[in-house]
């Protein structure tokens, strides 16, 4: 029963990875999403428990975020502390060991299909729980994120899957954090795509969908159906309210501009030492840690009393502009922070500012409060994020209130319109990648090209062969019909050979029956494959994992004519699975158009 389950799983796993290398592997791919919004929506429960348990200890009061209740004393010295250490740590580990968050994980899929290492997800483990614990204004989705698209980069790169499927896992990942960390399964699965993958699949949808449900179930069942806030009723009681929502968007708009701003500029300065710049920004966190101490950790205790239209005017708008001035200069120094959190506070607490102002203005058409919190948060989160879709999703997801959807597309819409073409800003995290000199290429042709693997498109009839064989081990090679003869070399294969030319050598240098030579030569003792007659290419190695991305980089970088599929299947062994040309790659992309 065991040589029979062996053999059976030995058959069924190539088979599986086979599938997975093209378009049209949509069973294959389910099963990857479930697998991985369950390990996903599992670390992210033990990230979660990381930042609270030592919070609801620590902190004075009940639960895990009132700052505000410490000794003014010790909320100076902790983000300090907490900096300095954070500095040390990363000090100690090299240039690429320190990229965290959202940005890496983008950069991952641009530049190196998805692949993310374990020691990656280890220093963001530790660094998003510190930043919270030692109360830095951040918040836990960006490095959520940033774990979940580890964990299922991990689990691909284990199974050894084609790079078009790590990067659906990467995706899948990606959601099911935001589902777990929020209890939004259908905004974890837009911003996946919408800010993370930057582009909408059919076959795409449904294992990221199945991934974002699997976490959301993980997460209920540890914390429960409610969502990240308790939100009130809420609706809009006027048409009349529609120009004060568009002067709040504009608003929204013009500081998520701002926010964005901030961030860059001080990115600037990422050439200089990261202890330096840790401590300079712990230093910077302490003036306001004393006196707006709201803005310390996720502050979503903060969200909540706005929400619940407890806090008065001028506290909303200090906290409000404090957490976007401190966040931005802090995450531009480097501080290993995520970004979400911060934009749900800053919109909650400026919508929450703006609607008691409206209530002045106008006390018997204003909405409540609350209502002008919630439209904040989706808008500044569309503004800074440029992703207008997700916002709206969390918006409906957040208030469960349907009410909310025709306010929310207005907020969400004009506040993203003011920051991008009023002010020219992309998203933040575009914006960060080009300030490390590194962009994000998501044209058509690189997506369609990202989403197969070689292996769905090479050609598998091929032989491989010595450079010199007898009359007789040409024929006896010609007899299994092979399209392609891939020679070896001294260091691997090093041309390739249509078999037909091999058979055109035979025939024409064939003896004739008298037995004189048909061309009247002396028939070769043995045959040069490299010097015969023959339409040769030069080659080049690509695995068996890469993208038509891939391939066709490796074209340009190398210049030669075909690739040959390899895959290491045993220490300092090579197996080849097929050869594919530049043209097989164009031919296949005007197939999938037409």
């Amino acid at each position: 029963m065991r040589k029979f389950w062996h053999k059976s799983t030995q058959h069924l796993i190539p088979v599986f990875r086979r599938r997975l290398s093209g378009v049209d592997a949509l069973p294959q791919l389910a099963v990857l999403g479930l697998l991985s919004g369950l390990f996903t929506g599992g670390v992210i429960l033990i990230f979660r428990l990381a930042i609270e348990w030592p919070l609801e200890y620590f902190l004075p009061g009940d639960g895990s975020e009132s700052f505000e209740e410490l000794h003014i004393l010790t909320r100076a010295i902790l983000p300090l502390a907490g900096a300095i250490g954070l500095g040390l740590l990363m000090h100690n580990l090299a240039t690429h060991d320190r990229k965290v968050g959202i940005v890496h994980v983008m950069e991952r899929l641009n530049y190196h299909q998805g692949y993310i290492s374990m020691r990656s997800a280890l220093v963001q483990f530790v660094t998003g729980v510190s930043t919270v614990v030692t109360g830095q204004s951040a918040g836990r989705e960006g490095p959520a994120v940033h774990l979940g698209a580890a964990v299922s980069s991990l689990m691909g790169q284990w199974m050894r899957l084609p790079n078009n499927s790590i990067r659906t896992l990467v995706a899948c990942g990606c959601a099911a954090a935001i589902s777990a960390s929020f209890n939004t399964p259908i905004s974890g699965v837009i911003f996946a795509m919408e800010v993370v993958m930057m582009e909408y699949t059919i076959a795409g949808f449904t294992p990221i969908i199945l991934a974002s449900v699997t976490a959301a179930v993980v997460s209920q069942a540890m914390y429960g159906s409610e969502v990240a806030f308790t939100v009130p009723p809420l609706t809009m009681n006027s048409l009349l309210e529609i120009p004060w929502i568009i002067a709040i968007a504009i608003i929204i708009g013009v500081a998520a501009a701002a926010f964005i701003q901030l961030v860059d500029t001080t990115g600037r300065h990422h050439h200089r030492p990261v202890l330096l710049r840790l401590t300079i920004a712990g230093l910077l966190m302490v003036p306001f840690a004393i006196v707006v101490p709201e803005v310390m950790g996720i502050g979503y205790d903060t969200v909540q009393f706005t929400l619940d239209n407890e806090l008065p005017f001028w506290l909303l708008l200090g906290a409000g502009v404090a957490k976007l001035v401190i966040t931005s200069v802090t995450l531009g120094l480097g501080m290993p922070s995520g970004v979400i959190g911060p934009t749900l506070f800053m919109g909650a607490t400026l919508g929450g500012a703006m609607g008691l102002i409206g209530a002045q203005i106008f006390p018997d058409t204003a909405s409540s409060v609350g209502f002008y919190a919630m439209l904040g948060m989706g808008a500044m989160m569309g503004a800074v994020l440029q992703a207008p879709l997700a916002a709206l999703m969390a918006l409906m997801e957040l208030t469960r209130n349907p009410n909310i959807i025709l306010p929310g597309m207005l907020v969400i819409t004009t506040a993203s319109l003011v920051t991008s073409e009023a002010f020219g800003k992309k998203s933040l995290f575009l914006t960060i990648l080009k300030s490390q000199g590194l962009s994000y290429q998501n044209s058509p042709v690189i997506q369609a090209l990202r989403r197969v693997s070689v292996g769905a498109i090479m050609d598998r009839n091929i032989l491989r062969t010595e450079r010199f064989l007898s009359r007789e081990e040409a024929g006896k090679i010609l007899k299994s019909e092979p399209k392609w003869l891939v020679v070896e070399g001294s260091n691997g294969p090093t041309g390739l050979l249509p078999a037909v030319d091999l058979a055109r050598y035979l025939e024409d240098t064939k003896p004739s029956a008298d037995g004189e030579q048909e061309d009247e030569e002396e028939a070769p003792k043995q045959i040069d494959l490299m010097d015969i007659p023959a339409n040769r290419r030069d080659i080049a190695p690509v695995q068996y994992q890469a993208t038509l991305e891939e391939a066709l980089n490796e074209f340009e970088h190398t210049s030669v004519e075909a690739l040959y599929v390899q895959r290491h299947v045993a220490p300092m062994i090579q197996r080849v699975y097929g050869v594919i040309l530049k043209s097989d790659i164009e031919s296949y992309y005007q197939y999938r158009r037409s």
